[in-house]
């Protein structure tokens, strides 16, 4: 069976699907026709019905569960690896007058600002990479940095604003759930399960052949070297990636709960499931 497979160019996840990307493992019968592209576009993606499987931010996959469910292998979350709000200047603050500059519509990071900073407007997107420079352009007030850039902001020379993960896990008690890999709800019977062993299968395969995973890295994520690259995959695969588990149920279920309270979730959509 072919599936359409969308997974971003961040070092978690072409960590996580090395071993799929080139066939180390035993695939169960499944074939992909994969694309790598940042995670806003592979969200967009999703809400055009272009993959049968994809990574995805927990924010997108909310929006679309009555499409979409989760499976129980893949996510990105915990406590310390969170979304950061930063700035080129001093003396910044979230305020409705700052200019914002967050990594796309429907990313975590997205939902996780407008919760914690319901009167703060003036919010535009670019994408991730793009942030940090466009604050030192003056382009934006403050920015929201995800994947690397919470790792390399200090040295790209902005300062720390807030830790939007850490608000969020003091107001909740939970780890931040940030993404996780979603399959179509209407796939025939038993793929979820198969794609959710052969996935584990590929993270175990990773942990086992660093160096070899290190060039599957390297070819997505050029501009970061060895000391940026496993201090990352370290932050953002963990055991929550081989199993959500209760925990990560839990945390997602106050992540949907916050944006509903905070008016950022529409009305009426149906609870996000979590497959296998």
């Amino acid at each position: 069976m072919k599936l359409r497979l969308g997974l971003s160019t961040c070092p978690n996840d072409t960590f996580a699907f090395h071993a799929i990307l080139e066939r180390k493992i035993d695939l169960r019968g499944l074939e992909f026709e994969a694309e790598l592209l940042d995670v806003q576009a592979l969200n967009d993606g999703l809400f055009a019905d272009r993959y049968d499987v994809s990574k995805a931010s927990f924010h997108a996959a909310l929006l679309l569960a009555d499409r979409y469910g989760v499976l129980p292998a893949g996510s990105a979350l915990g406590f310390g690896v969170g979304p950061l709000i930063v700035a080129a200047r001093d003396g910044i603050g979230p305020s409705p007058e700052a200019r914002v500059l967050c990594p796309g519509p429907t990313t975590t990071a997205t939902l996780l600002y407008r919760c914690l900073h319901p009167d703060s407007p003036r919010i535009e997107h670019a994408v991730f990479s793009d942030i940090g420079p466009a604050l030192h352009r003056d382009a934006a007030d403050l920015g929201v940095l995800i994947h690397e850039g919470r790792l390399t902001y200090r040295r790209d020379g902005l300062r720390l604003v807030e830790d939007l993960g850490a608000s969020f896990e003091r107001l909740a008690r939970a780890p931040v759930p940030l993404g996780g890999v979603v399959a179509r709800l209407d796939l025939p019977a038993g793929t979820a399960e198969t794609m959710t062993a052969v996935l584990r299968d590929s993270i175990a395969y990773a942990a086992e052949h660093r160096e070899e995973v290190l060039v599957t890295i390297q070819r997505y994520a050029q501009e970061l070297g060895e000391d940026v690259i496993w201090p990352y995959v370290a932050l953002y695969v963990t055991e929550h990636t081989v199993d959500l588990g209760d925990e990560g149920a839990r945390a997602l279920q106050v992540l949907e709960q916050t944006g509903r309270e905070a008016a950022a979730l529409p009305a009426g959509l149906p609870r996000l499931r979590i497959l296998a």
